[in-house]
């Protein structure tokens, strides 16, 4: 596949739309397939004289579609969902490379790009159209109008590098607010495909900007005056910086989609030969680096040890392999690079350190192919030190650990311990059970005999704690790209009269 990056998009245009000249950028990024090193992509180079340029077209855009009714809107972005539809298989690819996830699973993310036009027309966008009150006051009519913010950042994450990223896109648009779009540096040829639909779709020019960089090129963006919301998916660490680099900015709406430390509890009553392959996908799909996977499975000690013979085995079943060259579909691929790969293996160390034993050890993978490939891993921890890293730490690597329970009060009592509160899931028959669960537990998702990954984009999808600052994604997503104004409307203009005022001097 030639991945030919074309660099930052504003004004309507690609800056290097014959390739990027990188003799005069300011940062350089080289990136490799992560499922086989020797199968360079791409360089991408960095240019913070665009910074500007990019938000001076994204400000240019706004003025010109703000004033476009949502039905107009909502038309570009079927245009845009064509586009995409007879691009999905060279998005796959593109995601499958950058990524190292498997081909199968990286269509499925193309296909959510598509999906994801069809649930923002039919379930978000109702959600800011005008309301009127008849009679809110005697002879008086109410409104709420919802208003665009102005130009919007989204910085995406590596893991779904389109689906991610597109449905706040998507709201932000719909909404009436220009966006610029700043990707992963691991993952900026799947991005960039998405904006090439949306040149592809005729967007009126300004409205989508795209700009490469690293951490240093979203500080100067998220700092940027004339940026009026930031949407970002990621890390806990990064979300912090962002806060701290708006937070005096009061003009700015910032909405962040962060980690998780997420639990799955197994009551006695599971239905163990259900719970098995939901539990699979939710520790180890994506090779664990989903903001969603399970990493703490809570046990009942009645179950305890049927369940953990009976994962064990299904988890080594497991084939890993290259993403789009394995004879058989692999259920995973790669891990993004060697980064991720040093963290897996010292979260997995650390785990020992604090008491944990190893039912299926983490091992370097030789598959035929030079890549960052692991095995899953199992462990169990008896005594959770509740404080410790171990389980405290989110790790985006395939690694879950069961931990023994009596009690459902004992099991969410650990569920609540961790710092984060994303996603959880309860497997049971006792739908009081559930329900305590889903009082008690403080996360954004709870899922009753369903794993924590997979979630619906017809619901919001956000988390509490660490793991969000209450501005969910996916159908709620739209509503943190408006503001709200409230209009009051006298139907009779003569019925105000100056005698009618209090404290006025007799004449």
């Amino acid at each position: 596949m030639n991945m030919q990056l074309l660099g930052d998009y504003f004004s309507g245009q690609f800056s290097h739309p014959q390739g990027v000249d990188l003799s005069s950028a300011d940062e350089k990024i080289i990136k490799t397939c992560p499922a086989e090193l020797n199968m360079k992509l791409w360089e991408a180079g960095v240019f913070y004289k665009h910074i500007d340029k990019v938000v001076e077209s994204a400000q240019r855009g706004f003025e010109t579609w703000r004033k476009l009714s949502l039905n107009e809107r909502a038309n570009y972005l079927k245009k845009y969902q064509e586009v995409v539809r007879a691009r999905k298989d060279e998005i796959a690819m593109a995601i499958a490379l950058e990524v190292g996830k498997p081909l199968w699973e990286a269509k499925t993310e193309a296909a959510a790009v598509d999906g994801k036009v069809s649930v923002t027309i039919s379930d978000s966008m109702k959600r800011i159209e005008q309301e009127t009150l008849k009679d809110v006051m005697p002879k008086i009519d109410g409104h709420v109008v919802y208003k665009p913010l102005g130009p919007s950042l989204v910085i995406g994450p590596f893991n779904f590098p389109c689906h991610l990223a597109n449905g706040q896109i998507l709201s932000a648009l719909l909404a009436g607010n220009s966006i610029i779009f700043k990707p992963s540096e691991k993952t900026i040829y799947s991005s960039q495909l998405l904006i090439e639909c949306f040149h592809q779709a005729g967007f009126p020019e300004g409205v989508i900007n795209f700009i490469n960089g690293t951490g240093v090129t979203s500080s100067k963006l998220t700092g940027h005056k004339n940026i009026r919301g930031v949407f970002f998916t990621g890390s806990k660490a990064v979300g912090l910086r962002i806060l701290e680099n708006t937070y005096k900015d009061l003009s700015k709406l910032v909405a962040l989609e962060l980690g998780g430390k997420n639990t799955t509890i197994l009551h006695h009553d599971t239905n163990m030969d259900h719970a098995l392959p939901e539990l699979l996908r939710s520790c180890f799909l994506t090779t664990g680096q989903r903001c969603t996977s399970t990493s703490l499975i809570l046990v009942h000690r009645k179950i305890e040890q049927e369940m953990i013979a009976k994962f064990k085995a299904v988890t080594e079943r497991i084939l890993v392999g290259h993403p789009t060259k394995s004879k058989v579909d692999p259920f995973m691929g790669s891990l993004i690079d060697g980064h991720a790969e040093k963290l897996y293996f010292d979260f997995c160390a650390t785990g020992l350190k604090e008491g944990a034993e190893e039912i299926i050890k983490p091992t370097k993978l030789d598959i035929g192919f030079e890549g960052h490939y692991v095995s899953p891993s199992i462990h169990y921890l008896a005594k959770p030190q509740l404080e410790g890293k171990f389980i405290q730490d989110e790790i985006f690597g395939p690694n879950c650990t069961f931990i023994p329970y009596d009690s459902i009060e004992e099991a969410i009592h650990i569920a609540n311990s961790t710092e984060y509160g994303l996603a959880a899931s309860i497997f049971t028959r006792d739908t009081e059970i559930y329900k305590l669960c889903l009082r008690d537990i403080d996360s954004g998702l709870l899922n009753l005999n369903r794993s924590t990954v997979g979630a619906t984009a017809r619901l919001p999808f956000g988390g509490v704690k660490s793991s969000g600052n209450h501005h969910p994604a996916a159908v709620s997503m739209i509503d943190h790209c408006v503001s709200t104004v409230a209009s009051l409307e006298t139907l009779d203009d003569t019925s105000s009269k100056i005698d009618d005022v209090v404290g006025l001097k007799t004449i």
